[in-house]
């Protein structure tokens, strides 16, 4: 159950002529009053007698009789909707609802002779509407505060006493929605997305891809935004605000967002601070490949969420959305749309109330930003790689949203990994038939000599993990490490299996498989190479990474 409480009006006839017409697109139906502050108000939509302007004029009497102490915005407008799967509740159950809700807000305080004059009206099966003129019988307004928060407060007691969906709550972090306005405005000029939609995308990518603010600032103009810097006396930026090349209002000026007006992280403070904590490696600092020392760090994100401060784990999950946010840059057109998906609705877990230490993520950032200026893998088991360790990394969060109660983060997550999910095995389809290929060509010493390394590293589950389809292929992996100088892959593996649990996994192989090409003594550059299969190198290169497992995601092994 959810409450929009709209920004206070002065016209109630007005209000009254929408709530009782047939709305948008004759969506109103059978308009009538289900409770009103004393019971008698007139309802013009029962009562044939009864008029809007009189209901109004009801409504209005204390304001008139207050004059010119009466506040120019009287009116107070609050929406109350209930969930699509709920039940459909009675009129007197929505009037009891609609009185918890007045006296919760401190509009209409239960028992008070003197609260606000109030109407609740219910024009559809799924909400009602509540009117409310903000003058009390004293003369005085009322004390109505954080009502928002005080109405949602109320309204989740409400879902549990009622038996109904209970929404999940957000804590204030949520970007901005657009307005109504804006989404009529961008059906008009066929766009799929409003301008702030538009231009958030374009400055989160900015903020993942620039190393500086100055470099940030000329991305964003790059992009088709203008950009409007604001400057402090000292000459130090105070903020900036953007806007679409060509969105204009009925004047002609630029439609302007101020950085913070699109998403709380993406004020200009916010947005130096990370920059700032980027970084650059020590001169005589030798760093891995760019794609490498990306896929270690994310690798590492779920066991820095396990263990880490709060303040920490806030910081790698923004990290996080920063790589997402970079990802679709680079990767094929067979993967954006997935991508670009998965981004967006990991957008929304990438804040909470908890403040974020940056520096503690300094090597994922500038591994998020080295991908940017290097050509994208050809080899199709990296990329793979790359997003098996994110799918994992975004579930992780996921779960650590989950555990801390940030609902609204939590269920971003997941949406996500579903299309990570997707893109994942998208990109893991050619790998996984290179294995295979190069699993059965191993001759049977080798794969009985592999089998007894199972047996003696896991014989818990050698069993199922050799009864497995894709059993020749970790075979495969094994006899890789021995040919890399591993004496005992027995002891490689044991590793693998402890590093996270197996219990939900659907195909064990598939998972060890992954693991151990993650290990640092079995990375992909170290392992020898094969000849091609099919026009794509079958060396270890092509080994099929782990697709990550989930309670949330489907299994399709």
């Amino acid at each position: 159950m959810i409450a929009n409480i709209v920004k206070p009006g002065h016209k109630t006839r007005g209000v009254l002529n929408y709530l009782y017409g047939p709305g948008r697109a004759n969506e109103h139906t059978d308009p009538h009053l289900v409770a009103s502050f004393d019971g008698f108000a007139p309802d013009p939509g029962r009562d044939p007698d009864a008029t809007l302007a009189q209901l109004a004029d009801v409504l209005d009497l204390r304001v008139k009789q207050a004059g010119a102490r009466a506040p120019k915005n009287h009116v107070w407008h609050c929406s109350i909707r209930a969930a699509p799967e709920d039940r459909r509740l009675t009129d007197d159950e929505w009037a009891t609802i609609a009185r918890r809700v007045l006296n919760a807000t401190g509009i209409a305080p239960a028992g008070d002779p003197d609260a606000c004059r109030w109407v609740t009206v219910r024009h559809a099966d799924d909400h009602i509407h509540i009117v409310a003129t903000k003058v009390r019988g004293d003369l005085r307004p009322p004390r109505n505060w954080n009502d928002f928060l005080r109405a949602d407060k109320e309204l989740v007691a409400i879902e549990k006493e009622y038996g109904l969906r209970q929404v999940p709550r957000g804590d204030r972090t949520a970007a901005k929605r657009p307005t109504r306005a804006e989404q009529e405005k961008a059906c008009r000029t066929g766009n799929a997305r409003t301008s702030r939609e538009h231009l958030r995308t374009i400055v989160r990518t900015a903020v993942s891809a620039a190393t500086t603010t100055e470099e940030f600032f000329q991305i964003v103009e790059g992009a088709g935004a203008l950009v409007d810097v604001q400057y402090f006396p000292s000459g130090d930026v105070r903020g900036y605000k953007v806007a679409l090349d060509g969105d204009t209002n009925a004047q002609g000026d630029p439609v302007w967002f101020s950085g913070s007006t699109l998403a709380a992280d993406l004020s200009y403070p916010k947005i130096a601070e990370r920059l700032t904590t980027t970084e650059a490696p020590s001169a005589n600092q030798t760093e891995a490949p760019a794609w490498r020392r990306l896929t270690i760090a994310v690798d590492r994100t779920p066991d820095y969420l396990d263990y880490g401060e709060d303040q920490a784990g806030q910081a790698h999950i923004a990290v996080l959305a920063e790589v997402l946010d970079a990802l679709p840059l680079v990767a094929p057109v067979s993967l954006q749309a997935q991508l670009v998906q998965a981004a967006t609705a990991f957008e929304r877990a990438g804040r909470s109330r908890i403040g974020a230490h940056h520096q503690q993520t300094q090597a994922t950032r500038r591994a998020v930003k080295a991908i940017l200026r290097v050509p994208p893998p050809r080899d199709g088991a990296l990329l793979a790689t790359v997003l098996d360790a994110l799918l994992l990394a975004v579930i992780a969060a996921q779960h650590w949203h989950r555990i801390r109660n940030h609902t609204q983060q939590a269920e971003a997550a997941r949406r996500s990994a579903e299309h990570f999910h997707v893109a994942y095995r998208t990109a893991a389809a050619e790998p996984v038939a290179v294995i295979h290929h190069r699993g059965q060509r191993l001759t049977r010493p080798i794969v009985e000599r592999q089998a007894a390394t199972v047996r003696r590293a896991l014989p818990e589950l050698a069993e199922q993990i050799l009864a497995e389809p894709a059993w020749p292929a970790l075979a495969a992996t094994l006899n890789d490490a021995t040919a890399a100088g591993h004496v005992d892959p027995a002891a490689l593996l044991a590793q693998a299996a402890r590093h996270r649990e197996l219990g939900t996994a659907t195909s064990l192989t598939e998972v060890l498989i992954w693991r151990l090409r993650r290990l640092p003594d079995l990375a992909v550059d170290r392992l020898p190479h094969d000849k091609t299969v099919g026009g794509v190198r079958s060396g270890p290169a092509t080994l099929m990474p782990r697709a990550a497992q989930s309670d949330s995601l489907p299994r399709s092994r």
